[in-house]
């Protein structure tokens, strides 16, 4: 399994064109004003065009480095966190990057796919756009997240890349994060990969980056969870990987 050179870029323009619609539109106006006008307002107006085209450009490059230029999508990072043989899950909110590539680099780990995407509280055109040109694969489990359907200690090990972000009520994250506690076998692992809402990320994404959680967010929920963080590291440039273990195997 491969993934194409520009592929991340790609997807991130073809679900979010709008956003890069606008910003073309906006840098169109603020020329035509800095050509129409003199002065001050010309010279605002050709600063303010440079800052969006700035902007604009520095996320595509950003995103470029994150997931087309880096290890992320290898997966080999996940080795050491992952059995050889055993029952995973790999979680997603409603687009599936991951589980082919999974298969393919872990092949001695049944892999169940699940879905908590609820087109009621998921209501980003992004992903809606994202389930209509890749509708997840047969045998995807959907589940809402006040019910996470796996059987008490019956997983190895729970993946969520990219996706438990888009809980964005904190109880209700919590109180997710908690059924998937019950559901890990002792010693289980829930591995979580996520854009952080830190400097990095707002100097890469702007207004964007408020869309992610900040470690303080997640390190709370994890703590109410009962999930300890066993390992924390930066899988990618502005990705960071949490490594979580069930409070009481820790204790």
């Amino acid at each position: 399994m491969s993934r194409s050179p520009f592929q991340g870029v790609v997807t991130v323009v073809r679900f979010n064109w709008h956003f890069y619609l606008f910003a073309l539109m906006g840098v169109i106006v603020l020329l035509t004003v800095a050509l129409i006008c003199s002065g001050w307002i010309s010279l605002l107006s050709w600063l303010a065009a440079l800052g969006v085209l700035l902007t604009t450009v520095m996320s595509l490059v950003a995103t470029y480095l994150a997931y087309d230029g880096s290890r992320l999508y290898r997966l080999d990072w996940l080795a050491p966190h992952l059995p050889e043989q055993g029952a995973g899950a790999n979680i997603h909110a409603g687009f599936d990057e991951t589980t082919a590539l999974l298969r393919a680099c872990y092949p001695g780990i049944v892999w169940g796919v699940y879905d908590f995407y609820d087109p009621k509280k998921h209501t980003e055109v992004s992903i809606q756009r994202a389930r209509k040109a890749q509708p997840p694969e047969a045998g995807t489990i959907a589940h809402a997240t006040d019910c996470f359907p796996a059987d008490d200690d019956s997983l190895d090990v729970i993946l969520l890349t990219l996706a438990a972000h888009e809980i964005r009520d904190h109880r209700e994250r919590v109180d997710y994060f908690r059924d998937l506690r019950r559901s890990l076998k002792p010693g289980g692992l829930i591995v979580v990969t996520e854009h952080l809402r830190d400097l990095q990320n707002l100097i890469a994404y702007n207004l964007g980056a408020f869309h992610f959680h900040t470690a303080g967010v997640w390190l709370k929920t994890f703590r109410e969870a009962g999930l300890t963080v066993t390992g924390t590291s930066r899988t990618a440039p502005l990705i960071t990987t949490f490594v979580l273990t069930d409070h009481e195997d820790d204790s």
